[in-house]
């Protein structure tokens, strides 16, 4: 079994800083990429950011120059720092990763819970 584990959302004023993070647990070989995700009230889950094991990363373009996404392969966490937060970030934010769970390559996609994460204006 694998699990995914966010911790770092919350309230927040326009303007200030959160972090995020995700740490993956369990039967894990190894990671390939991993990803933030958003879903506000209403909307699709869209892409926010991800990262490949090897650090090359992808932005929407909605969030470049503002959020940072990282990650520790030892550790199997991945975080994301968001700056200069707007009050359209509001939503709840997933993390996603593809999970090697066999030395054969036996590998599934696995979503965490989700953290809040509400600015205000």
């Amino acid at each position: 079994q694998v699990q995914l584990v966010e911790s770092g959302g919350g309230l927040v004023q326009a303007g200030g800083s959160l972090r995020l993070s995700c740490a993956a647990s369990g039967s894990i070989f190894s990671i390939n990429d991993m990803a933030w995700y958003s879903q506000a009230p209403g909307a699709q889950r869209e892409l926010v950011a991800g990262i490949t094991r090897g650090g090359r990363t992808n932005y929407a373009d909605s969030v470049k120059g503002r959020f940072t996404i990282s990650r520790n392969n030892a550790a199997n966490t991945v975080y994301l720092q968001m700056n200069t937060l707007k009050p359209e970030d509001t939503a709840v934010y997933y993390c996603n990763a593809e999970i090697i769970t066999t030395p054969w390559g036996s590998k599934l996609v696995y979503w965490g819970q989700g953290t809040q994460v509400t600015v205000s204006s």
